[in-house]
């Protein structure tokens, strides 16, 4: 797929920005590299805190926006409820911005493969969602 369509962006919350930049970084190894669909972290307080920022995280969704929707993985507590309030409010992020029930890792490293092989955002979602099937014993 070449780099001018228009695919899926991903935005990874966490109350930490190390962790969000860190799995967006293994999602990126690990779809493959090169011309992945658009990834950001959107971590931790603008001060370098741990816990999640309305600020950061719209930031983050309008750089990896082309139009064609945004899935946002989140940890877990404040992170799940800060992207709700953004949703709810109906102006804070584009249209097409979804929350995302999936593990973080697992789900950021699906939603990146499916979002750069050019899936739409259900099956980036889908992809994503399905995550929570890898059983590991």
């Amino acid at each position: 797929m070449s780099g001018s369509a228009h695919r899926v962006g991903i935005v990874l919350v966490s109350h930490s920005a190390a962790v969000a930049a860190a799995v967006a970084e293994l999602a990126r190894g690990l779809a493959g590299g090169g011309d992945t669909a658009p990834i950001a972290p959107a971590g931790g307080t603008p001060d370098g805190g741990l816990g999640t920022n309305a600020e950061l995280i719209a930031e983050a969704v309008k750089r990896v926006d082309e139009g064609a929707g945004v899935a946002l993985l989140v940890d877990l507590g404040s992170a799940v409820l800060t992207v709700k309030a953004l949703l709810a409010e109906g102006d804070e992020l584009p249209e097409g911005s979804r929350l995302v029930d999936a593990p973080l890792v697992e789900g950021a490293v699906a939603a990146l493969v499916a979002a750069s092989v050019g899936g739409d955002l259900d099956a980036v979602v889908a992809a994503a969602s399905e995550a929570y099937d890898y059983r590991k014993v």
